[in-house]
């Protein structure tokens, strides 16, 4: 084996393209949720890689998938199928509203294929006229060209040239300017079924209703972001589940595969047979490797036991929340659902979420922000609770030195 460079923070500056600027630490290893660095240093992961490691790090049942996949077969690309990819999609067909599946590599893909299949759906049942993409501003759907104009967040989406066209924003939530926008020109409304990057926005029912009512008065097609809200995260395995609105489409990432990369585009047969052989694909979508390692996940995830744990490590997750604010008074809201919880800051530290992640760093808790005033906890669903009280307790710390 090949002697291992020793690398520092500081070689990332010589070697990597600098749209990152990653902590001073440098992560490497996590049992449960727990980090070591470099040093050795320890701490409690609150952030779960952006909502990514549902069952925290290097859980068992992952690690069992993924060594017994990896000793038989890695990649074939799609001239095949492959056993993983078919049990998987059978899965999460069985679990959902879903009959069809598309396998990608990231949320951002899921996103990008379902926004095609739209136009492509639209395009055959109706003509090229109906072309006309809706969607909330402060949504987030990923940073491909497509996906990221679509989101409503300019500043990732401005200074590359034209964007695509044909897609509109308005505020989510506000479902009078939704109406006022949409039209039979409209092929799709895209949404999360609660705002995660826009700073943990939760629908009103009224509002998502309402939604799902103009879409069938339009006949456009209605496309729910689960990319960070699936897979439990919510408490349900989808959180359209919750809210008893059906999407035409739905978009999945992130958890599904627990850290490995795989993204998953769900929809009805009906819809699915516009994407006929040729017009979309992937070259790793659908690999043995990642729907192995998806599948064990799915089979912890969609449990009862750990379903109702998301449930009650909410409820522990916010009421200690509410205990800090009564001490420091640093928090306007405490919002969110399930494991994705937002805490608003004041008027007085508005702006200063990436303070307290980074004072949260220094103490030994990670934790992310949603927005420069919302820190975002997204841990992994089955934390221990005695992992949330010292997680907490050094955040409190944190906030301690910030608050003075």
């Amino acid at each position: 084996m090949a002697d291992q460079m020793k690398v520092t923070r500081a070689t990332f500056n010589d070697v990597m393209v600098p749209n990152y600027n990653p902590a001073k630490m440098i992560p490497v290893k996590g049992e449960g949720s727990r980090v070591w660095d470099q040093d050795g240093t320890e701490y409690v992961d609150f952030a779960g890689g952006i909502a990514v490691n549902c069952l925290g790090h290097c859980h068992p049942a992952m690690v069992n998938a993924l060594t017994e996949q990896g000793n038989k077969l890695w990649h074939l690309s799609n001239v095949f199928t492959n056993e993983p990819a078919i049990r998987l999609a059978k899965k999460l067909t069985d679990a959902t509203f879903a009959d069809r599946v598309y396998f990608a590599n990231s949320g951002a893909e899921a996103n990008e294929a379902a926004l095609k299949l739209a136009r492509r759906w639209a395009m055959d049942k109706h003509g090229a006229h109906k072309d006309q993409i809706v969607a909330f501003n402060k949504g987030f759907h990923g940073r491909t060209f497509f996906t990221v104009t679509v989101g409503g967040q300019p500043a990732y989406s401005d200074g590359f040239g034209p964007k695509p066209g044909g897609v509109e924003h308005v505020d989510y939530n506000d479902l009078a300017a939704l109406e006022a926008q949409m039209s039979d020109k409209t092929c799709a409304v895209m949404m999360e079924p609660l705002q995660g990057e826009g700073g943990v926005i939760s629908p009103d029912l009224e509002f998502i209703k309402g939604v799902r009512a103009l879409c069938d008065k339009y006949n456009a097609l209605l496309i729910f972001d689960e990319v960070q809200t699936g897979f439990g995260r919510t408490g349900s395995l989808y959180a359209y589940q919750q809210l008893g609105v059906t999407p035409d489409i739905l978009a999945s990432a992130k958890s599904l595969g627990g850290g490995f990369p795989i993204g998953a585009m769900l929809t009805t047969a009906a819809i699915a047979e516009h994407l006929k052989p040729g017009t979309h694909g992937s070259t790793y979508g659908g690999n043995p490797l990642a729907c192995a390692v998806a599948e064990a996940v799915f089979d912890v995830v969609n449990t009862d036991e750990v379903l109702t744990g998301v449930k009650a490590r909410e409820e522990l997750f916010k009421s200690k929340l509410e205990e800090l604010n009564q001490r420091y008074g640093i928090f306007k809201d405490i919002r969110g659902k399930g494991l994705l919880i937002g805490a608003e800051l004041s008027d007085d530290y508005a702006g200063k979420a990436r303070d307290f992640l980074n004072a949260g760093a220094e103490e030994g808790v990670m934790v992310l922000v949603a927005g420069p005033s919302v820190v975002r906890f997204t841990p992994s669903l089955i934390i221990p609770e005695a992992d949330v009280l010292e997680g907490l307790a050094r955040f409190e710390k944190a906030i301690a030195k910030i608050v003075g």
